[in-house]
């Protein structure tokens, strides 16, 4: 019950994660700077430049907006183009990600039996983890790119120094809420990457070794007769060396043994 509650958890917070990663593709306002006002005055603004993955914009105080749509695809800003390909990579991968987990997860009624369930489970992860990194890795991409106009100490003519837009922000959480959610999905398969070692208990002279150790049966494997006594091969005729090894006990050591006993 644990398992399911929180495959579906991770299945709905990753979900949650690729909705905002949607969004932010078709939102304005990734980059926006404001121009003029009245001495210094922040209160009235004359205009503002703002941009998104597929154009640039003006605004100005009388709320009229005249856009510029960006050209054909080889003709775009390369950094640009370049976030454009990280985040459709990262939404394929989402894409199939969760096509594979929604199969793999226990309250499903398809995907085969348990263990190949837990398989596309992880697979899954494993495509929401890297899609994850592909969409952090655009953020990021554009990030720099504001941010090395926005901090630097001098600037050509015309250029504007931009600050970062909201859809930034909310590509950002919703790539937290993709890795979460892998993560969710990998800790209720993690025996598939790290199967049940087997463990050895000694006593003495006799060995246990753990029921779950594959292969063993109750009595070729749990109990390792001492090798005092030999070793019995079966029900074909035992060795004859061994024989008389053990008839040459001496009475010596039996009344010892016996002793102790």
């Amino acid at each position: 019950m644990r398992k399911r509650l929180i495959q579906v958890f991770g299945f709905l917070i990753s979900t949650l994660g690729w909705l905002f990663v949607l969004c932010t593709m078709a939102m304005d306002y990734w980059r926006i700077t404001q121009l003029g006002g009245q001495g210094g005055s922040f209160i009235i603004k004359v205009a503002w430049y703002w941009s998104n993955l597929w154009k640039d914009c003006f605004t100005d105080s009388t709320a009229v907006t005249n856009c510029r749509d960006f050209p054909v695809l080889w003709t775009v800003t390369p950094y640009v183009q370049g976030v454009r390909g990280l985040l459709m990579c990262g939404l394929t991968l989402g894409f199939f990600g969760a096509t594979f987990c929604f199969v793999g997860m226990e309250c499903t009624y398809i995907g085969g039996a348990d263990k190949t369930k837990d398989k596309l489970l992880l697979v899954g992860a494993v495509f929401h983890f890297v899609g994850g990194l592909s969409d952090i890795a655009a953020y990021c991409l554009y990030i720099n790119r504001v941010a090395r106009t926005t901090f630097a100490a001098s600037l050509q003519p015309g250029v504007l120094r931009y600050d970062i837009g909201t859809p930034i922000f909310l590509g950002l959480v919703g790539c937290f809420f993709i890795l979460l959610g892998a993560v969710l999905y990998a800790v209720t398969v993690y025996r598939v990457i790290l199967p049940e070692s087997r463990v050895v208990y000694a006593y003495g002279t006799r060995t246990y070794m753990d029921p779950r150790s594959a292969g063993r049966t109750l009595y070729t494997g749990y109990y390792r007769p001492s090798k005092q006594y030999g070793s019995y091969m079966g029900s074909g005729r035992s060795n004859s060396s061994k024989i008389s090894k053990l008839s040459q006990t001496t009475p010596e050591k039996m009344s010892e043994r016996d002793a102790f006993v």
